[in-house]
């Protein structure tokens, strides 16, 4: 008697793994991009080249009349590229979708529409717990661009604004030493039979290293000095040459100061940048010798610093000219713009393939670290931690 024969092969017949498909479907965003009021705030998220890069893939983007013209992008620019151009704020800010480079205000959030998505920069020192309550009452989901990672683990939009920190530091200094300015009259540029310009670089990370870059580019004599031997040991690699280096010893660092032009602090603190350079040493530098804190963001690393505008950028003690303008990439809005928009750029065409943002959260771990409130439930540690409220792991909400 023959067996009857099955349909199946022992193969499928064994228990085999359930895989739960996620159904991606593209969706189409609805971006508002409003005009940045923050004191002298000039930078837009995006350009028109990506504006016109979104449109194509199918997405809608309102700008706030005038948003680009800090950095020289005119309305006509824009609505060439595909976007719509309102004069109504409170229309931009009744878009699904906000972008922008300052954090929204209290009185901005009050314009967003409930369940809305903003990403922007988050400025955890500027903040206070208010504005994470008004937040949480408009159910707002929020992205900080400074906390997203890539894939290597770095957060791109830091480094990027770093790097034009850095450069800016020495084109500054190179501009305040100008007699024109008022300035000692020494010049950058490697003259022959002239001795370089002196540069101390206090701090070895992005910031310093790209100051480092563009000061030996321009032939100065560079020292740099850090705590960290592995910073000092990663600039001297990617510097591809051999420099002063110098943990931060006093002595060392007096001897460096008392020598030196030009000195550049670029440290970074836990929630300030350490007091490096005290007001002693700042008497024993030459006159008309130059500081630039660009740590004056995080409360300035030379105790002689106090926070100065674009305006009125300098201010002199003990014969030293100290520049400690805030958010100095700000300076050049429209390379910073180009910088942030390509990194904003990706993500949003990413969050369209995904089919929104929710989609993207579960994707992208990168971008989940940006993430600080989800529907109004704040999830960011740090930021808890800091204002003292509640957060909740976002890996237990969204999946």
């Amino acid at each position: 008697m023959n067996q009857p024969t099955s349909p199946f092969s022992k193969d499928q017949l064994l228990p085999q793994e359930e895989t739960l498909e996620i159904l991606k479907q593209k969706g189409e965003l609805f971006i508002g991009i409003p005009k940045e009021n923050q004191y002298q705030e000039k930078r837009i998220c995006l350009t028109p080249d990506a504006i016109n890069a979104i449109t194509a893939n199918g997405h809608r983007v309102l700008i706030e009349s005038g948003a680009g013209e800090g950095a020289n992008y005119s309305d006509i620019n824009y609505t060439d590229a595909g976007a719509k151009i309102t004069k109504d704020t409170k229309k931009v800010f009744s878009c699904p979708l906000l972008l922008k480079v300052e954090p929204p205000s209290i009185a901005e959030i009050q314009m967003i529409n409930p369940q809305a998505t903003v990403i922007s920069a988050l400025q955890i020192k500027t903040q206070s717990k208010e504005y994470f309550k008004e937040l949480a009452k408009k159910r707002i989901t929020a992205v900080a661009f400074e906390y997203i990672k890539d894939e290597e683990g770095k957060y791109p939009a830091v480094r990027s604004l770093s790097e034009i920190a850095g450069i800016s530091s020495v084109l500054i200094a190179s501009e305040i030493m100008a007699d024109t300015n008022n300035g000692n009259g020494l010049m950058f540029g490697n003259i022959s039979g002239v001795p370089p310009i002196e540069v101390v670089i206090i701090g070895a990370g992005t910031v310093g290293e790209f100051a480092a870059r563009s000061a030996i580019g321009l032939g100065a004599n560079v020292k740099v000095f850090d705590n960290s031997i592995t910073k000092l040991r990663n600039i001297q690699t990617n510097l591809k040459q051999t420099i002063y280096t110098s943990t931060i010893q006093p002595k060392n660092l007096l001897k460096a100061l008392k020598r030196c032009d030009v000195a550049i602090g670029a440290t970074r603190g836990k929630d300030r940048s350490p007091v490096v350079v005290s007001c002693t040493m700042v008497e024993h530098m030459k006159k008309g010798a130059v500081i630039i804190d660009v740590s004056i963001d995080m409360g300035g690393c030379f105790e002689t610093s106090e926070v100065t505008t674009h305006d009125k950028p300098t201010r002199t003690k003990y014969g030293v000219i100290h520049y400690a303008v805030p958010n100095i990439p700000s300076r050049y809005p429209k390379t910073s713009s180009i910088s942030i928009s390509n990194i904003f750029t990706p993500y949003l065409l990413k969050i369209g393939e995904n089919g929104g943002l929710e989609n993207s959260l579960r994707f992208d771990k990168g971008l989940r670290n940006g993430l600080y409130m989800y529907h109004g439930i704040l999830t960011n540690k740090s930021v808890g931690e800091w204002f003292d409220l509640t957060y909740s792991d976002i890996n237990f909400l969204i999946f």
